[in-house]
């Protein structure tokens, strides 16, 4: 393959990933866990960093939010 053709077929993959199911609700999911950071950052009055926000809303929110989800499709 050259090395267009790979660039081409890349291209072309990732433009499919964006319009793919699964990315638009890793998408959907990140951004309820950026809500959630900012959400607890504001109570605490300080940043609490992505890290702690991802592990706080698997733990008490994404079973039920993943649920609901899934009542849409």
């Amino acid at each position: 393959m050259t090395r267009n053709m790979i660039n081409t077929y890349v291209m072309s993959d990732s433009n499919n990933l964006t319009n793919h199911t699964l990315y638009s609700e890793f998408l959907a999911e990140r951004d309820e866990i950026l809500r959630h950071k900012w959400f607890e950052s504001e109570k605490v009055g300080y940043d609490i960093g992505f890290d702690k926000a991802l592990m706080e809303w698997i733990v008490r929110y994404r079973k039920e939010w993943r649920q609901t989800r899934k009542l849409h499709y």
